[in-house]
C-alpha cells in the first residue's frame, strides 16, 4: 500500500534535521544535566515552584543550552524570545523590551534566551539590567565563554550561573539510540566504530547527530577506518586567546609541577592538537624550568632551551619532539620553588630598605677622596683565604641579615643547601673569632 502523498500545505518533517527532530520535548528528556535537571537540581526545583530567576547557562557547544531555555518557557508560561548576540544590536533589543512591557500589563510573563551572551559589549549588556531588575524579563543567558570574564559584575550579580557539562558517552550513547528509532534502523556500524562515532562527537550532541544524519544512507556495516573515511571528526574545542587555553597551559604546568610525565604528555598533546603555537609552549617550559626546578636540576633550563631551539630550526611536527622531551624531563626533575621565593623576598626586603648603600669595605676606590672615605678598605679577597670564604658581611651595615634562600633537599639543591649551611658555620666562626680579637684589642 502506497503512501499518502505529502500536502503543499503540511511541512515535510524528514526534511527538517535529524538535530531539529530529537529536540527534547520535556525537560525529562534532556540528557546529561542530570546535576541541574535531577530530582533535587536547582533549575529542576525553580520549575517546580513555578519560580524561574535570571539565569547564565554556561557549557560547551551542544549540551542542550538552547533546548533548556525553550522548555523553561514552555513549563512557566512565559512567552519565548530569542536574540542571538552575533546578530542582534540595541535596537533588537529594544524591541524585545517594549514587547515584553507591553506583555507584562495584561500579566504576561517573557522569558529572553540570548545565545552567545558574551558577545555583547559592556554597554549592551547593561541594557538588560533596569529589565531584569524590574521583573519585565526573565533572562536566560547561554554562552561557552568563562562569564566571570566575559560578563560584567553587575548583569552577573543579578543572575545565577548555572554549568552545564560536555555530554558524556552514556548521554550520547542515548542520543543514538533515539536516533536509530527515528530512523527505524540501527546504524550500520560494528562495536568498535560505534565507539569511535562517540569519540568524534567529543561531547557534542548536536555533531553526534549530525554525523548520525551522515550514515542514513549507508547500508554497508563500517569499521573505524570505514566511518573515518566517511564522516569528518570534530575539531577540538580550543580557544588560543580564551579560557580553554589558560585550562590547558595550566593544566600542563601543574602535571610537570606533579611528577606526572603522562599527564603532561596528555596535555601537550591537546594542546597542539587544537592548534596551540609550539613556540609557547616553549617559552613556557622555560619559565617553567626556572621557576618550578631551577638549582634543583640546573640543566632542566638548559633542556628547555634547547627544545625551542630545535624547535625554531626543524618547525612542526619533528621540532614538536623536542618539546615533548623537554616536557617529559621536567616532570621527572627534582622541583624546587627555593628561588622563586628568595627573589620575591628580596624584592620585598629592597623595597622595605630604600637606598640604603653597600658596605664600605666592598666598594671600589679608584679616586683619592674614596680611598679617604674607607672605599675598599678591610677587604678580604676570598680566594686568597683560608678556606676561600672571608664570612664578610655583604648587607649595608647596620642592617640584620636575613635568609632569604633556603634551599631544599631536592635534587642538586641538596648539596648546595650543605654549602650555604657550611658557609654559614664559617661565617659564625670568623665572626666571634673577630669580636674576641676586637676585645682584646681593646684590653
Amino acid at each position: 500500500m502506497s503512501q499518502d502523498p505529502l500536502s503543499l500545505f503540511e511541512p515535510d518533517d524528514s526534511a527538517r534535521p535529524l538535530a531539529d527532530r530529537l529536540r527534547p520535548g520535556t525537560l525529562e528528556e534532556v540528557v546529561g544535566q542530570e546535576h541541574l535537571l535531577g530530582e533535587d537540581g536547582p533549575i529542576r526545583r525553580m520549575v517546580a515552584e513555578q519560580r524561574l530567576v535570571s539565569m547564565i547557562l554556561w557549557g560547551p557547544p551542544g549540551c542542550g543550552k538552547t533546548t533548556i531555555a525553550r522548555l523553561l518557557a514552555e513549563r512557566t508560561n512565559l512567552v519565548f524570545e530569542s536574540v542571538s548576540a552575533t546578530f542582534s544590536g540595541v535596537a533588537d533589543l529594544r524591541k524585545v523590551f517594549g514587547a515584553a512591557q507591553k506583555r507584562r500589563e495584561i500579566g504576561q510573563g517573557t522569558l529572553l534566551f540570548v545565545d552567545e551572551i558574551h558577545r555583547f559589549n559592556r554597554a549592551q549588556q547593561d541594557s538588560f539590567l533596569p529589565y531584569v531588575e524590574d521583573g519585565t524579563i526573565v533572562l536566560v543567558g547561554a554562552t561557552t565563554e568563562n562569564p566571570s570574564f566575559e560578563l560584567n559584575g553587575a548583569l552577573l550579580s543579578r543572575c545565577q550561573v548555572f554549568v552545564l557539562r560536555r555530554l558524556d558517552d552514556e548521554a550520547l550513547d542515548t542520543l543514538i539510540e533515539r536516533a536509530e528509532r527515528a530512523i527505524g534502523r540501527p546504524l550500520p556500524l560494528e562495536a568498535e566504530a560505534r565507539q569511535a562515532l562517540l569519540a568524534m562527537a567529543d561531547g557534542d550532541g548536536r555533531y553526534l547527530l549530525n554525523l548520525v544524519e551522515q550514515l542514513q544512507t549507508v547500508h554497508e556495516t563500517l569499521d573505524v577506518a570505514g566511518l573515518a573515511r566517511l564522516v569528518q571528526q570534530r575539531a577540538p574545542l580550543y580557544d588560543k586567546s580564551q579560557e580553554g587555553h589558560y585550562n590547558l597551559i595550566s593544566a600542563l604546568h601543574k602535571s610537570m609541577r606533579g611528577s606526572d610525565p603522562d599527564a603532561a604528555l596528555y596535555w601537550l598533546a591537546r594542546m597542539l592538537d587544537g592548534g596551540e603555537d609550539p613556540l609557547y609552549i616553549a617559552r613556557r617550559l622555560v619559565r617553567f624550568a626556572n621557576e618550578d626546578i631551577a638549582i634543583a636540576d640546573p640543566q632542566a633550563v638548559h633542556q628547555a632551551l634547547a627544545a625551542w631551539d630545535v624547535y625554531e630550526r626543524l618547525g612542526s611536527p619533528e621540532g614538536e619532539l623536542a618539546i615533548a622531551q623537554a616536557v617529559v624531563y621536567l616532570a621527572t626533575a627534582p622541583k624546587s620553588i627555593s628561588v622563586y621565593r628568595g627573589f620575591n623576598a628580596a624584592r620585598k626586603l629592597a623595597k622595605r630598605t630604600g637606598s640604603l648603600m653597600p658596605p664600605p669595605h666592598i666598594l671600589n676606590a679608584p679616586t683619592k677622596l674614596m680611598k679617604n672615605l674607607g672605599y675598599g678598605e678591610g677587604y678580604q679577597y676570598d680566594p686568597d683565604t683560608e678556606d676561600g670564604f672571608s664570612g664578610a658581611d655583604y648587607f649595608p651595615e647596620g642592617m640584620e641579615r636575613e635568609r632569604l634562600y633556603r634551599p631544599t633537599g631536592n635534587g642538586y639543591e641538596r648539596w648546595v643547601g650543605e654549602q650555604v649551611a657550611e658557609w654559614d658555620r664559617l661565617r659564625r666562626r670568623k665572626r666571634a673569632r673577630g669580636e674576641r680579637e676586637s676585645a682584646e684589642g681593646g684590653e
